[in-house]
């Protein structure tokens, strides 16, 4: 697909810059509330000009930053941030960071993927998009209750999500003792018999991915759901090579998805460097999908990673990692990314109805 430019993207990495480049973090901070307004934009700055030149009013920016969005919007760049950056003494780092916000899409270009023309390929609409598989609830990190996802769910048109709290071995996530993993799913249960025919939560988890490639559960605890994402949530700003730590996921037996396999996070985290053809050929083998965790901080897999796994001939799940209910439209970020990198609905098991999908859940083994 056509990759026009991502002009609120460019602003909002201007802003961000001009908040590293304060003497303090407070100082910094009414900049990345300016930057995140910019980049949670619907529509591209540039649309939204008025005709006599005037710029819509966009919450928590204020003349400096006006500033900083004309300067970019008439030459691409910005000299008030750049002679900021001088100044500071902070130019590696904002380097550094400049280079860890590649394929970020804002919301403005992730909108405008979802209304572009379909082409031939089938590509995934909202519409094809049948529930969420990796959200987390009050039961780990989450603020919103199982009932809470149930409702929103359905105000999407959504038939299915997946509950995936964290696993017991990560405590700073409040994750889930097997004792408390059996109190949800009676919990579930119980929903589940309230909503038939009309909503069905999946019991799963996202387990933590140790260095070894090994995940933080046994064989028999894993067995006792229906849905496992595997994550990475340790050693994501090394450069050393991950390769066999990821290969190890993807062939542990009962592991579906591959979540957010890098760990990456805009502007700050590189995230785990691997030989991913290698493991993408190795998630086809396993029958594990690649995620594409729409999280705006995270978009990973991006959609040009995406394409790798493509071409390896995997299964891709697209989801929103919710911790609160107005995190569901986090999805479209990933259905975004995965139209550009020509992925067809086909090969997203979100898309699937709720059946097939429970079958191709309980066939991992």
């Amino acid at each position: 697909m056509p990759k026009p430019r991502d002009t609120n993207a460019l602003i909002g990495a201007a802003l961000r810059d001009l908040a590293a480049a304060q003497p303090t973090k407070r100082a910094g901070f009414g900049y990345k509330r300016a930057a995140n307004a910019v980049l949670n934009l619907d529509a591209q700055i540039d649309a939204l000009i008025t005709r006599d030149g005037a710029l819509p009013k966009i919450p928590n920016v204020g003349p400096k930053s006006e500033r900083v969005i004309r300067e970019v919007l008439e030459t691409g760049n910005s000299q008030l941030v750049e002679k900021a950056i001088h100044a500071s003494g902070n130019q590696d780092v904002i380097a550094r960071a400049r280079t860890l916000r590649k394929n970020f899409l804002s919301r403005a270009a992730a909108v405008a993927a979802l209304r572009a023309s379909k082409p031939s390929r089938e590509l995934p609409s909202l519409s094809d998009y049948h529930g969420d598989l990796q959200m987390h609830s009050t039961w780990s990190d989450g603020s919103q209750k199982l009932d809470e996802i149930i409702d929103a769910g359905l105000a999407r048109g959504y038939s299915f999500c997946g509950v995936t709290d964290h696993s017991y071995g990560l405590p700073i996530a409040h994750g889930l003792s097997m004792t408390e993993l059996a109190k949800q799913h009676r919990e579930i249960d119980r929903l589940n018999r309230r909503y038939r025919g009309r909503f069905r939560l999946i019991k799963g988890i996202e387990a933590n991915i140790r260095a070894d490639g090994s995940v933080d559960m046994k064989p028999g605890e894993l067995a006792r759901l229906e849905l496992v994402v595997a994550a990475p949530h340790s050693a994501l700003r090394t450069s050393a090579d991950q390769t066999p730590r990821m290969l190890g996921a993807v062939r542990t037996p009962r592991v579906h998805i591959l979540g957010h396999p890098r760990g990456r996070l805009y502007g700050t985290r590189p995230g785990v460097s691997a030989d991913w053809p290698r493991v993408f050929a190795a998630a086809k083998k396993s029958r594990v999908a690649i995620e594409i965790d729409g999280d705006p901080w995270r978009q990973d897999v991006d959609f040009d990673l995406a394409a790798l796994a493509l071409e390896a001939g995997c299964l891709f799940a697209l989801d929103s990692d919710a911790h609160s209910p107005p995190e569901l439209r986090n999805a479209e970020t990933a259905v975004a990314h995965a139209r550009r990198a020509g992925i067809p609905k086909s090969r997203i098991i979100n898309c699937w109805e709720t059946e097939r999908l429970l079958e191709w859940l309980a066939s991992h083994s």
